[in-house]
């Protein structure tokens, strides 16, 4: 797909509890922020990052926008969970337009999916250190079913989708196009969402690890429930408001999820430094609605034993103040760490 002048896309995430939109305008250097929103989903709408209820989805985003007067037409998403498996494989050194031949042989033997029922894409990261007649690269496959009910989905919605992502890359991204780490650092990227949180741990825009853990937010909202024998919506809103709380009941509750989440992100880290010869984590950034669950920063802190700072995808972006509500970017600038790296996308990328 080759096009002379490069467009803006919508980045569109579409989670398990909401829709987010971002649209992004490049500038020398740097984004300026177009167009921003967000609107909930109904409950089951994606259950295991299958789209249950398609209608739904395609009304949320028409709703979304209508509402924020957006006329392009391109978008980009992104998946993540079951319907993704990424592999760091080393093959030997060859040109792209030679592996992009052999990808799909060298990929059968990787993805436990049969070789016709998925997309495979890939990226040449870099020489292996052990061998250099080898090189690493990055192997994406996504279930084609999966990827057909996205298209569906959003040319209901009078959108073409131009890129398809994967959330930790989409995080990477927002991640890159904000902050400056320094050459060698290796961070570790969590994004927490509804229903399951994304890994990525990267240096110098290189992902080194990812992985993906079936949890979120919603075990906050299911323990409450339990805890407090309500419906799902008062347990949401009780979730939403604890950090005003001095209900020691609610803190409770909040604190042992905190502690479930961190545990397994500690896991997951402990296997990055078992297998990875590629330098410590220095650093862990949250993003995502969970990023923002009261006491969690601390309690990952106090598991990882490592500063943890809750990720701005908007940190360099250039806000028009007479357009958009700082506070209320802030207040939800967490929530769209995925849907600010899919609008720095740009048709043609790898």
């Amino acid at each position: 797909m080759l096009f002379s002048k490069k467009k803006d896309i919508v980045g569109v995430d579409i989670g398990s509890s909401a829709v987010k939109l971002v649209q992004l305008r490049e500038l020398k250097g740097g984004h300026q922020l177009v167009n921003i929103g967000i609107l909930p989903l109904p409950a089951e709408a994606i259950v295991d990052n299958t789209l249950m209820d398609s209608s739904s989805i395609v009304e949320t985003v028409k709703q979304l926008l209508g509402s924020l007067g957006i006329k392009a037409k391109d978008a980009a998403c992104s998946i993540s969970g079951n319907s993704v498996i990424i592999r760091k494989i080393s093959l030997p050194v060859m040109p792209v337009e030679e592996l992009e031949d052999q990808i799909h042989w060298e990929a059968e033997q990787y993805i436990p999916f049969d070789i016709n029922d998925v997309n495979v894409d890939f990226q040449i990261l870099s020489p292996d250190e052990m061998d250099p007649a080898k090189m690493n690269v990055l192997l994406v496959a996504s279930k084609k079913d999966i990827i057909n009910d996205y298209l569906s989905v959003f040319a209901e919605a009078g959108l073409r989708l131009v890129v398809v992502d994967v959330d930790s890359f989409a995080v990477q991204n927002a991640y890159e196009a904000n902050y400056l780490p320094e050459p060698d650092e290796v961070v570790a990227l969590v994004n927490i969402g509804a229903s399951i949180f994304n890994l990525n741990i990267v240096r110098d825009g290189v992902s080194l690890f990812t992985r993906d853990v079936q949890m979120g937010g919603n075990l906050y909202t299911e323990e409450i429930q339990k805890q407090y024998g309500i419906n799902s919506e008062q347990a949401e809103q009780k979730k939403l408001t604890a950090a005003g709380s001095d209900d020691p009941r609610l803190k409770e509750t909040l604190q042992r999820v905190n502690e479930t989440i961190a545990l397994e992100m500690r896991r997951s880290l402990d296997f990055y430094n078992s297998t990875a010869g590629e330098g410590r984590i220095t650093k862990v950034f949250l993003s995502g609605g969970g990023a923002k669950t009261a006491m969690l920063m601390e309690a990952v802190q106090q598991r990882l034993a490592l500063p943890v700072e809750i990720l701005n995808p908007l940190l360099r972006v250039v806000v028009n103040e007479k357009e958009f509500d700082r506070k209320y970017l802030d207040e939800i600038a967490p929530v769209m760490t995925v849907a600010v790296g899919l609008a720095t996308r740009r048709l043609g990328d790898k």
